[in-house]
C-alpha cells in the first residue's frame, strides 16, 4: 500500500480536526471565568516572571474574504484613535493587577492590520509598553504587516517602538488565486517592503503562505513559493486554508466549487514543502520553516519549540496576556478572552473593568493532556517518564491515556524506551493523533480540514 492510500485509510482526507493552537480549543471556553477570575490569575504571577503581551487590532481597510480572524473593515483612521485609547486604559487595568518586576519578554502587534495605526498612534503605542514593565535584553517584538497598508513613516515608527521582527502575509502571488480571495497584493509591492525593512534595520522577517485557496494548481503553488524564496525570510508559516463560513461569512464569497479537494490539498503541500526543504529550510512541527540560524529552528534542535495561538513559537514565558477586543491570555491556570466585539470590549474598559468575555479554568488533568497534546505536535513524541515525573501521574496511567492513539495508530507510531513516537512518513497525521488524546474532542464538531 503506497504512503497516499495508507492516508486515506486513515482518513486524513475526510478528516475535520482542531489545529490544536490551544488545549482544549477555543470553543470549549465558558463564561465561567470572567473578569475577576482573570484578575486573580494577572496577581498570580510570581515576582520576577517573564510574561508575554499581544495586542490586537482589530481593523482592516479591506477585508480579505479567505481570512476568519476576528476584524472589521474601516475607509477612515476615524475608529482607530478611541480604540487605541481602550487599549491604552486595558493596560493600565492589567498593570494594576501585575507585578512591578515582571519582564516583558516577547510583544506581538496582531490583527486585522496594526500597521493601519498612525506613526504617531504607533509611537504612542510603543512608549505605553516601553512603559508598561521592564523589557527583557533580548526582547523580541513582532508586528503583522500588509505590505499595502504601511509606508516609510510606520516602519521608521515602528522600528522606534522596539521591532525586531516583521510578519508578512502573502497567502498566494497569483492574480487568478488573488482574484478569487479578495486580496490584491502584487510581488513588487511586497518585495519593497521587505526590502526596506532589510535597510531600515529589521532582523527578522517572517512570511505566511496558503494552501487550499481556490483555482491553486501545484504550477501556481510553485511559482509563488519560488516568489517568496527570492526574498529569503527566516521563516515561512505554509498554513492550510481553512474553509469554515459559518463562522467567517466573508468566506461565502470564494468559490466553493473552486477549492482544491482534500487529495490536492496534500499535493500543494507537498509540492511548497519540498521547495523550502531543497532551498535549506528546517522544518519546524507541521506546517513551519526556518533558516537553521533563526530562533525558532533552534529552539526545535534543542526541544524548546512550543506552540501559541500565533501557531509555533519559541516563547517560553509564565503567561502571555492579550490586549484589545477578542484577544485571549494564556495563564498557567487556564485560559481568558476579550470580549469580541469592540463597542462591548469598550464599554467594559471604559467602566474599569477588566474585559474577559469566556475563558477556560484548567484541571490538572486538562494540564497533563495539554503537554501530551503540545509535546506531540512540537516533538511528535510523548516522553512518558517526564510527563509522569512533570504531572504525578503513573506509567499505568498514561498508558491507558494513550491507548486509543496507539490502537488506531500502531503502524504509524514506535513505542520504545518510555516513549511514543510517530515516525517520520507519518508527521502528517498528527493532528489527528493529537485527537486521539482530547477529552474534548466531539466527531460532529466543526473544525478546519485536517489536511
Amino acid at each position: 500500500m503506497s504512503s497516499h492510500d495508507r492516508l486515506r485509510e486513515l482518513g486524513l482526507f475526510d478528516a475535520r480536526t482542531p489545529r490544536y493552537t490551544s488545549y482544549p480549543s477555543a470553543n470549549h471556553f465558558s463564561d465561567a471565568v470572567d473578569a475577576q477570575t482573570t484578575a486573580g490569575w494577572i496577581s498570580a504571577i510570581p515576582a520576577r516572571a517573564r510574561i508575554s503581551l499581544y495586542v490586537h487590532i482589530p481593523y482592516c481597510r479591506r477585508l480579505c474574504w479567505f481570512c476568519a480572524c476576528r476584524t472589521q473593515g474601516t475607509a477612515t483612521d476615524r475608529p482607530l484613535v478611541p480604540y487605541l485609547a481602550y487599549v491604552l486604559k486595558e493596560l493600565e487595568l492589567v498593570g494594576r493587577y501585575l507585578r512591578p518586576d515582571v519582564q516583558v519578554g516577547q510583544i506581538h502587534l496582531g490583527g486585522g492590520t496594526p500597521t493601519l495605526l498612525s506613526p504617531q498612534m504607533i509611537r504612542e503605542l510603543g512608549a505605553a509598553l516601553t512603559e508598561f514593565r521592564p523589557l527583557a535584553r533580548d526582547l523580541q517584538f513582532s508586528v503583522e504587516i500588509d505590505p499595502t497598508e504601511v509606508d516609510a513613516a510606520r516602519i521608521e515608527a515602528l522600528i522606534d517602538a522596539g521591532m525586531t521582527r516583521a510578519s508578512i502575509g502573502v497567502q498566494d502571488f497569483d492574480p487568478v488565486v488573488q482574484d478569487a480571495i479578495g486580496r490584491a497584493q502584487s510581488y513588487a509591492e511586497t518585495r519593497d517592503v521587505v526590502e526596506g525593512l532589510r535597510a531600515s534595520g529589521v532582523g527578522s522577517v517572517n512570511m505566511d503562505i496558503l494552501y487550499g485557496l481556490p483555482f491553486q494548481t501545484r504550477a501556481r503553488m510553485a511559482d509563488s513559493v519560488q516568489r517568496v524564496l527570492s526574498m529569503t525570510p527566516d521563516r515561512v508559516a505554509l498554513y492550510g486554508y481553512a474553509h469554515v463560513p459559518w463562522m467567517a461569512k466573508r468566506q461565502v464569497m470564494i468559490p466553493a466549487d473552486a477549492l482544491p479537494g482534500a487529495e490536492e490539498r496534500l499535493q500543494l503541500f507537498d509540492t511548497a514543502r519540498r521547495l523550502f526543504v531543497w532551498d535549506g529550510y528546517q522544518e519546524i512541527g507541521i506546517d513551519h520553516y526556518a533558516r537553521p540560524e533563526d530562533s525558532l529552528a533552534v529552539a526545535d534542535r534543542e526541544g524548546r519549540l512550543r506552540r501559541n495561538f500565533q501557531g509555533y513559537t519559541d516563547d517560553g514565558s509564565d503567561a502571555l496576556i492579550g490586549i484589545g477586543a477578542s484577544a485571549i491570555s494564556r495563564f498557567r491556570q487556564g485560559y481568558a478572552q476579550n470580549i469580541s466585539t469592540s463597542s462591548r470590549y469598550s464599554t467594559a474598559v471604559e467602566e474599569g473593568r477588566l474585559a474577559t468575555e469566556r475563558g477556560h479554568a484548567m484541571s490538572a488533568e486538562d494540564s497533563l493532556r495539554a503537554d501530551m497534546i503540545e509535546d506531540l505536535m512540537c516533538r511528535f513524541e510523548l516522553d512518558l517518564n517526564a510527563l509522569s515525573d512533570r504531572h504525578g501521574v503513573g506509567m499505568a496511567g498514561l498508558m491507558e491515556r494513550t491507548a486509543r492513539l496507539r490502537s488506531r495508530f500502531g503502524a504509524e507510531i514506535e513505542v520504545s524506551d518510555g516513549r511514543i513516537r510517530l515516525t517520520e512518513a507519518s508527521r502528517l497525521i498528527a493532528r489527528l493523533a493529537a485527537q486521539e488524546l482530547d477529552a474534548y474532542f466531539a466527531p460532529e464538531g466543526r473544525h478546519s480540514r485536517a489536511m
